[in-house]
């Protein structure tokens, strides 16, 4: 080994006992935290940080950085200990980890401006970094991706859904690093230290593997270093680590996960991870500092797609029509990039696929890592599609929710939702999208009921990024009831018939728009009048047109929805006019579903025109 080297390393170690000792300053300064799962890691994270990466510190958003993923969250306190190293942020800073005034989270998050993506909940980072990677790609950038696993994640399916695409797409730019420190939260891990058998699970996806001690420096340089080398396969470097390395008292031991020391502690706790290492404990780095960086709202030029062409009469789905308009959109928008879990001819993706095959990323029947693999290609500044059938979507939810911590704007659609889907039966009817959808942080939900409403309401979502949008689509055909020059907005809703002496005003969304006007035909014809409100934007909810549509109806409100009551509709428009007197009755699916015709299971479920009519008249008598 060369001069040079040794120099190199014996810094980097000295890198490695810094990061130690911060990650136990900055948990006992919080009283909480995960320092023994830093200890683990320090010698790899010092090796990246201080040497592999390249990336430019005073502009985090440089589209060339390599990118960097703790998907082992808790491990937050080396990852903040490398960015203070760094001059990114101040020792005072970093003691203020966990803190209600600090960005520096318990996991981290995307407040933190050099945190590209949220993580915490095991299992998504990769999917991240996959995402990321496969961006480099269709930008030609030449920047590389790492993520940093636990041991305890590979338990996790997600991992293996990436694992496996990632082979399948030869991400030769993509580098996972497993921690295998062999100590979960409570138990040993499920392959312990057996790193071979990890290594022969990654092989077997198709994996460029390394095993080395992950404490050993020079290990872990040439493993990296080697890893540039590798073209057409992901490379995953399996790291034999040791938990809570450095201190004999609770090195490998149980019992010590998620503790922080006590300050008490903390004095006898620093000398003897002194002791262990005193070549590298006496030797201070000249203090760097980076000029704070404040990263900036991204101002993006508003999306304008050509007016709908559908001619009213016409008959269409809504699904077929989201296809079409995302092909279009493809033509505008040129970082528009569209996620598929293998049901493309359903939801009609195929037709970007065949307009943009580069831009198009199949994803298997693989829901968790399809969405993850979105957020990391919206890291990177990537306007993302994501669609499968809406009960599958249920699948990903913490994918979702995650994606809502890190402000994400990702865009999803859910095709072929509710028991309108017939015969299929009810494993595949979206029953409680609308509910989980509308749960997450400044997430914006559509559903549309006709092509207009479609072709607007995505380009809407187009224009939205202030959190996740989530467009609801239906199997079915139906017919075009809005002329093209219809306008709609962002928290809007249409009301299709009215008078001046309504009775009842039926709310409506998505298929059930469709029952209430058979409904309003027959009751016009019978000389009960009553107002059709298509409530297309689910969340926001347009509340004041609601409430000043149905003062006009004696604050007689019906809501009709394919959808379970619970997190629907007409829960939605209950909390919307609580406390004002309003009577409102709700149709919406109440039982298990079961296969039918779309007619017979609106029926049996209560939310066709025939059970619209018999509440209005339940409701006047």
């Amino acid at each position: 080994m060369s001069t040079n080297n040794n120099e190199l390393i014996s810094l980097l170690r000295k890198r490695a006992y810094n990061l130690r000792v911060l990650s136990l300053e900055a948990t006992t300064a919080a009283g909480s935290g995960h320092p023994s799962s830093c200890l683990s890691s320090a010698d790899i994270v010092a090796t990246l940080f201080f040497h592999v990466l390249k990336y430019d510190l005073s502009n985090p958003d440089n589209p060339t950085n390599d990118r960097f993923i703790l998907s082992k969250g808790h491990a937050a306190p080396i990852l903040y200990a490398a960015w203070e190293q760094l001059g990114v942020i101040s020792k005072e800073d970093l003691l203020s980890f966990r803190s209600f005034s600090s960005v520096l989270e318990g996991h981290p998050t995307p407040r933190f401006a050099y945190t590209d993506v949220a993580t915490g909940s095991l299992g998504c980072g990769l999917s991240y970094g996959l995402g990321m990677a496969l961006s480099a790609r269709l930008s030609s950038l030449p920047f590389y991706t790492y993520v940093l696993l636990g041991d305890s994640e590979m338990a996790e399916g997600s991992v293996w859904e990436a694992i496996e695409i990632a082979s399948f797409y030869k991400v030769d730019n993509l580098v996972a690093i497993v921690d295998v420190n062999s100590l979960g939260q409570t138990t040993y891990t499920l392959d312990n230290h057996d790193v071979k058998k990890h290594e022969a699970r990654w092989k077997a996806f198709g994996w460029n593997t390394y095993i080395i001690n992950g404490h050993d420096i020079a290990q872990i340089l040439e493993a990296l270093t080697q890893a540039k080398t590798i073209r057409d396969k992901p490379t995953v470097i399996i790291a034999h680590t040791v938990k809570g390395y450095g201190l004999l008292s609770s090195e490998s031991k149980e019992g010590y996960h998620g503790k922080a020391f006590p300050k008490k502690d903390l004095p006898l706790i620093l000398k003897e991870l002194k002791d262990r290492f005193p070549d590298d404990a006496n030797f201070t780095f000249e203090p760097v500092v980076i000029p704070p960086y404040i990263r900036k709202k991204k101002v993006t030029s508003k999306v304008v797609l050509p007016k709908s062409t559908y001619q009213q009469g016409t008959a269409i789905a809504t699904r077929k029509v989201f296809g079409e308009t995302l092909a279009l959109a493809g033509t505008v928008v040129s970082t528009l990039v569209s996620l598929d879990a293998e049901v493309k001819n359903s939801t009609f993706a195929e037709i970007f696929e065949r307009a943009f095959p580069r831009r198009f990323f199949q994803c298997f029947v693989a829901e968790q890592n399809m969405i993850a693999m979105a957020n990391g290609f919206t890291a990177r500044h990537y306007i993302t599609f994501s669609s499968t059938f809406a009960s599958f979507l249920t699948r990903a939810h913490d994918q979702l929710r995650m994606a809502a911590i890190g402000r994400s704007p990702l865009r999803i659609a859910g095709s072929h939702a509710g028991v309108s889907i017939g015969q299929d039966g009810p494993s595949q009817m979206g029953l409680e999208d609308i509910g989980c959808m509308r749960a997450l942080p400044d997430s914006l939900v559509l559903y549309p009921c006709d092509a207009t409403s479609t072709h607007n309401l995505l380009e809407l979502m187009l224009n939205y990024n202030e959190g996740i949008s989530y467009l609801r689509l239906t199997r079915a055909e139906t017919p075009v009831i809005y002329d093209s020059s219809e306008v709609f907005v962002v928290g809007g809703s249409k009301v299709l018939r009215e008078s001046d002496s309504d009775s009842v005003c039926i709310i409506a969304a998505g298929i059930t728009v469709f029952e209430a006007l058979k409904a309003y035909d027959v009751l016009h014809k019978k000389g009960v009048n009553v107002s059709i409100v298509d409530a297309y934007s689910l969340k926001p909810l347009d509340e004041a047109a609601f409430k000043k549509q149905t003062l006009k109806s004696n604050k007689r409100i019906i809501t009709v929805e394919d959808h379970y009551r619970q997190g629907g509709l007409g829960e939605a428009i209950c909390y919307a006019l609580r406390n004002e007197g309003y009577r409102i009755e709700v149709l919406a699916v109440e039982m298990l579903s079961k296969s039918g015709s779309p007619q017979e299971l609106l029926a049996f479920h209560r939310i066709d025109s025939t059970a619209i009519i018999e509440t209005v008249y339940k409701m006047l008598t």
